[in-house]
């Protein structure tokens, strides 16, 4: 993994560099393929900071992160818990895909074949009095069905106990 620390209107300190590199340590836990790291800090004319972090991640492309903050570590810290985050969510989907389901397996016993008759329903065209007077002895809150057009449609009981069709 390439490292680069950029100090823009300022000079890294080693304090500052120490804590670049924690976090840039605590990025590595994730396990992802971190190609390069970039860290741009910068201090306007105001006293604030401004840290950049630009991770090249393989697969994923650049993750860029930039904070604010008037004082270096805090900035570093927010900045530090955002990456981890971004890492964290692509760390979990790739772990999550990669799991594979165990298909249980299933024991046949060839000794009791025996063949049970089920009755099929068969979906044929119905028109829609058929439908109606087929609802009426189901006693149900509603049924669909395909009408002689072929278009599926729904019966259903309203609540003034009046039959609708939709």
């Amino acid at each position: 993994m390439n490292t680069s620390l950029v100090g823009k209107h300022l000079e890294l300190t080693d304090g500052m560099k120490s804590a670049i590199n924690s976090v840039i340590d605590s990025i590595q836990k994730y396990n992802l393929d971190i190609i390069a790291v970039k860290v741009i800090v910068e201090q306007n004319k105001k006293s604030e900071f401004k840290v950049e972090f630009n991770v090249q991640v393989a697969n994923k492309g650049a993750v860029v992160i930039t904070q604010k903050d008037k004082d270096f570590y805090k900035a570093c810290d927010f900045a530090k818990d955002r990456i981890e985050k971004v890492l964290r969510r692509y760390h979990d989907k790739l772990v999550s895909h990669r799991v594979k389901q165990e298909i249980p397996s299933v024991v046949v016993d060839n000794d009791d074949d025996e063949i049970v008759p089920v009755d099929l329903v068969a979906e044929k065209p119905m028109s829609i009095d058929e439908a109606v007077a087929e609802f009426k002895q189901m006693n149900e809150v509603f049924m669909v069905f395909k009408d002689i057009d072929g278009d599926i449609r729904v019966i259903y009981k309203r609540k003034d106990g009046k039959i609708g069709l939709y």
